[in-house]
C-alpha cells in the first residue's frame, strides 16, 4: 500500500475529533481476496425486480463502522439510485424502477436533473466498505460522517468545498471520478434508509488526496481550538 492508513485515520479522527470511524471504500473489477462479502437475507423481490440484501447502498455506511466486507452488484439493488450512482447500472434501467419513478412524480427530481448526477463511470464487480486503519488496499474513497463543527473545520481547510444535496450517495462518485472533496447535507431517501441522525452530514474525499488535505486540516483545526479558547476566556467578562 502506498500509505500508512491506520496512521492517516488516527490523525483525521483526532483533528476533526470524528465520533464514527472514518471508512474505506474501494471499488474493484472483482471482490478483493480475503475479504468476505456482505451476507445477509435477501428478501422477495418487487414486481420491478428490485431486491438486495440493504435497502440502499448508503446503510452498507452504517453497517461498515466496525468491519470491513465486500459487496456486490445485487446487494446494493433496491436502490436504483444507489445503483446508478455507483456505477452498477445506467440511466435507461434506472428509468424502469418504481422508487426512481416514485421520486420523478412527486418532484423529489426532475428528469433534465438525472443525467447530470454523477457517476462511477466503470461498472464495479466489486466495492469493498470498512475502517479506514483496516483497509487490504489502497482505496477510492475515504467516507466521513461530520456534523457541523468538523464541517466547519474541513470548510476552512478546503476552500471552495464542495457542498452537495441529493442523492447522498454521489458525493462517492465525485470523489472517485473527478478528484474532488465533497460534502453532503444528505436526503431523505439516504436519512430514512440508514438511520442517519440529523445532526450528521457526511463527507467524501478522494483517498489519494487524504495525506495532502490532512495537513490542511490539522493546521485549520489547532487555529480554530486557538480562537475558541480566545472567545471562551473573552466570554467570561459577561458571565
Amino acid at each position: 500500500m502506498t500509505n500508512n492508513w491506520p496512521a492517516l485515520a488516527s490523525r483525521l479522527t483526532s483533528a476533526l475529533n470524528l465520533a464514527s470511524a472514518p471508512l474505506a471504500i474501494t471499488f474493484s473489477a472483482e471482490p478483493l481476496p480475503g475479504v468476505e462479502l456482505f451476507d445477509a437475507p435477501i428478501p422477495e423481490a418487487l414486481d420491478d425486480g428490485r431486491t438486495g440484501r440493504v435497502p440502499a447502498g448508503c446503510v452498507f455506511w452504517m453497517k461498515a463502522a466496525d468491519r470491513t466486507f465486500g459487496t456486490v452488484a445485487a446487494d446494493h439493488a433496491n436502490c436504483s439510485v444507489g445503483s446508478l450512482t455507483h456505477g452498477f447500472i445506467g440511466l435507461d434501467e434506472a428509468a424502469t424502477k418504481t422508487d426512481v419513478a416514485t421520486m420523478l412524480e412527486v418532484g423529489w427530481v426532475t428528469m433534465d436533473i438525472v443525467p447530470h448526477i454523477p457517476v462511477v463511470t466503470e461498472k464495479p464487480g466489486a466495492v469493498t466498505y470498512g475502517p479506514l486503519t483496516d483497509t487490504p488496499v489502497d482505496p477510492d474513497v475515504v467516507f466521513l460522517r461530520l456534523n457541523a463543527k468538523q464541517l466547519m473545520v474541513l470548510s476552512d481547510a478546503i476552500p471552495g468545498l464542495r457542498i452537495e444535496g441529493k442523492p447522498q450517495c454521489h458525493i462517492i462518485a465525485v470523489a472517485k471520478e473527478q478528484g474532488e472533496v465533497a460534502a453532503s447535507v444528505g436526503c431523505a431517501a439516504s436519512r430514512t434508509r440508514t438511520g442517519m441522525p440529523a445532526t450528521e452530514m457526511t463527507c467524501a474525499i478522494p483517498a489519494r488526496r487524504l495525506a495532502e488535505i490532512l495537513d490542511a486540516i490539522e493546521t485549520n483545526s489547532i487555529a480554530d481550538a486557538a480562537v475558541a479558547r480566545y472567545a471562551a476566556d473573552d466570554a467570561q467578562r459577561f458571565a
